[in-house]
């Protein structure tokens, strides 16, 4: 049974909800594990699962906006305007990225140095992937060009980014722009904690081939089959990443599996196939859309809840004492974290809710008043 055009997608939803999670224990390990714990091999664990909530926040970007262009095009809006209007909605994510900035700065004042301003964050790079994809979409105006292209440049993006941070560093910019190409910030050296478009953006394009793929005609009337292909996908990008990662030629004078490799990429992408494939599994045939849903909750207000947990977990208003806790007490905090964060996005898509039905019967009523009135002046 194919996804109703126009509606939203519950799989995608679940998948961003499940970006939410791990982003959760990312953070939540990482800001309150004592030193004693974070020498465990669970924090090591918790660190490897940490690569996976960006690249999925990205990917998922990617596919939203071949949804939202899809029925852009379905309603004859040019390519011209389908460019603008995504480049215009990336320059307001970006926008919201410096305002986040603004606001970490403004908490943290006295100890938070002047330069975590221009700090380059995930707001930040999800912003410039949209705009870029605007840009792609513009140029290659036909659908089957976009997946080909986006993929294409994906795969650009990742294999100049080793270079970018090494060998081929632009020392010529100034840091603050050198820093949306390689992380630099002002330290000199690229850091790994930062989103630069490189490698970052081809997550982006990535989720964007993906899009065009399972969005399209032809996979929205075989939609099961579609998605089993992508995930099918993703097992030969993961064997591909491991087969170049053991070939004993090295492309790169300077080689970092962990942060710069395109062998890494493609692996990470490989497993965000592999998910996607479980996640329309489990909300198909599963239990995912079986009642009262928190990651498809969580999905549909991720920005806001992204936004409001950072302060409860790195900022001021931290719930537990920063690199003061144990395993087990570290937990709980994560476990109060996803509860208040699945009621925080309740609330927001009720009053959200609400506040579109009221609207809609405001209008009505305006409607059934004005044209009665309309109807007199004219007799008269």
């Amino acid at each position: 049974m194919a996804i109703p055009r126009g509606q939203r997608i519950s799989y995608i939803d679940w998948m961003r909800g499940l970006a939410c999670l791990l982003m959760f224990q990312t953070h939540c390990y990482d800001s309150w594990l004592s030193p004693a714990a974070r020498k465990a091999q669970f924090f090591g664990w918790s660190q490897l699962i940490a690569t996976l909530p960006a690249p999925l926040f990205l990917f998922l970007a990617g596919i939203s906006f071949a949804l939202i262009t899809g029925r852009m095009r379905q309603k004859g809006i040019g390519a011209g305007q389908i460019a603008l209007t995504t480049i215009r909605r990336g320059a307001e994510i970006l926008a919201l990225g410096l305002l986040f900035r603004v606001q970490e700065f403004a908490l943290g004042y006295q100890w938070a140095p002047w330069t975590d301003l221009l700090r380059v964050d995930i707001l930040n790079v999800i912003g410039i992937s949209i705009m870029l994809m605007g840009v792609l979409c513009w140029v290659a105006r036909r659908q089957p060009a976009n997946a080909i292209f986006a993929g294409v440049v994906a795969g650009a993006i990742a294999m100049a980014t080793p270079p970018l941070w090494t060998t081929m560093q632009p020392r010529w910019l100034p840091w603050p722009l050198e820093s949306y190409v390689n992380g630099v910030h002002n330290l000199g050296a690229p850091q790994h904690w930062l989103f630069p478009i490189f490698p970052w953006t081809a997550f982006a394009f990535a989720g964007l081939a993906a899009g065009f793929f399972v969005l399209g005609d032809w996979a929205r009337a075989r939609e099961a089959k579609a998605v089993g292909i992508l995930g099918m996908g993703g097992v030969i990008c993961v064997g591909l990443g491991l087969w170049f990662n053991a070939l004993p030629v090295k492309m790169y004078a300077v080689y970092d599996f962990w942060h710069t490799s395109p062998n890494f990429f493609l692996i990470r992408v490989g497993v965000l196939m592999m998910i996607a494939l479980a996640a329309y599994a489990w909300c198909r045939w599963g239990a995912g859309q079986r009642g009262f849903s928190p990651f498809i909750t969580m999905g549909q207000a991720s920005l806001l809840v992204y936004w409001v947990h950072i302060e409860f977990v790195y900022g001021r208003f931290s719930i537990l004492a920063k690199h003061g806790e144990s395993v087990a007490g570290a937990s709980i905090g994560l476990l109060i974290i996803f509860a208040a964060m699945t009621a925080l996005a309740a609330a927001r898509i009720y009053t959200k809710g609400r506040g579109a039905e009221i609207v809609g019967r405001m209008r009505e009523r305006l409607r059934r008043e004005v044209a009665p009135a309309a109807d007199d002046s004219a007799a008269d």
